[in-house]
């Protein structure tokens, strides 16, 4: 179990946001924090804290106003730390070498391979061609309805019909080196981790991501509860780094000395 740190840019800017919020109309969200420095500043700090496997997240879809600038500021963070660094946001089998040329180590994809609202096995197919699977990380976020937690697309703003399940991640994880589930009601509101959308992501057999929620050490200590240590973690608007009240040193040694 280990810390996963996160850049996500929005409309050109660093920034942590509530996720629920987030409209592609307008460039539209509720922000919980807005950088006055650039996505390089933050991979350097990763860097030099050995901290690898973090992600990038654009949270613009292409061709939004705003796409080519969160491209600028995606480029400095993966230059700034070649190789440390997942991607993803708009990603498709047709530019994800490009992003791994920039210094990604992984690409990471949700929308592309759904379709319909189900997966799209010729699209993931035509992605491990592309890159092959050691290199791809599929994005499984979701949301609670009906009793269930569902794969959300297109920046969280779309149900797909795929629940989020021990068989959906056992049939996924024969195409991907890993996953990464953002609890999206959660995000950006740290107000605790969703425990159900954790327990399933526990049941991954490929290394798997946690974020959503996280808003103290005790929330960390229930994913290692839930989990028995395996799910890795994700820490957005909590961090001081990032306008919170936990200490980013703190989870960066939370992690060396556990």
């Amino acid at each position: 179990m280990r810390f996963r740190p996160c850049i996500d840019i929005h409309n050109g800017k660093v920034k942590q946001i509530v996720g629920s919020s987030l409209k592609d109309e307008g460039g539209k969200a509720a922000n919980n924090f807005v950088s006055d420095k650039n996505a390089d500043s933050y991979a350097r700090l990763y860097k030099e804290r050995g901290l690898s496997g973090g992600h990038v997240i654009i949270l613009n879809p292409r061709g939004s106003e705003h796409y080519e600038a969160d491209l600028r500021q995606a480029q400095l963070a993966l230059s700034e730390y070649e190789g440390g660094l997942q991607i993803g946001g708009g990603i498709t089998d047709e530019n994800a070498v490009d992003f791994l040329n920039m210094g990604a180590s992984h690409v990471i994809v949700t929308s592309y391979v759904f379709r319909g609202g189900e997966i799209d096995f010729a699209r993931l197919k035509k992605l491990t061609e592309a890159i092959g699977k050691e290199r791809l990380v599929l994005d499984l976020s979701c949301k609670k309805r009906g009793g269930e937690y569902y794969i959300v697309t297109d920046r969280w703003q779309k149900f797909t019909d795929t629940a989020l399940s021990e068989q959906t991640l056992d049939l996924l994880s024969r195409n991907c080196a890993e996953f990464l589930i953002h609890a999206a009601d959660a995000e950006g509101k740290s107000n605790g981790i969703e425990e159900g959308a954790a327990k399933i992501a526990a049941l991954s057999p490929i290394p798997c991501t946690y974020a959503g929620g996280i808003s103290s050490f005790n929330d960390v200590d229930k994913l290692r509860d839930i989990s028995g240590g395996r799910l890795d973690f994700t820490i957005g608007s909590a961090l001081d780094i990032f306008g919170g009240g936990m200490s980013f040193e703190a989870a960066a040694e939370y992690v060396e000395e556990k």
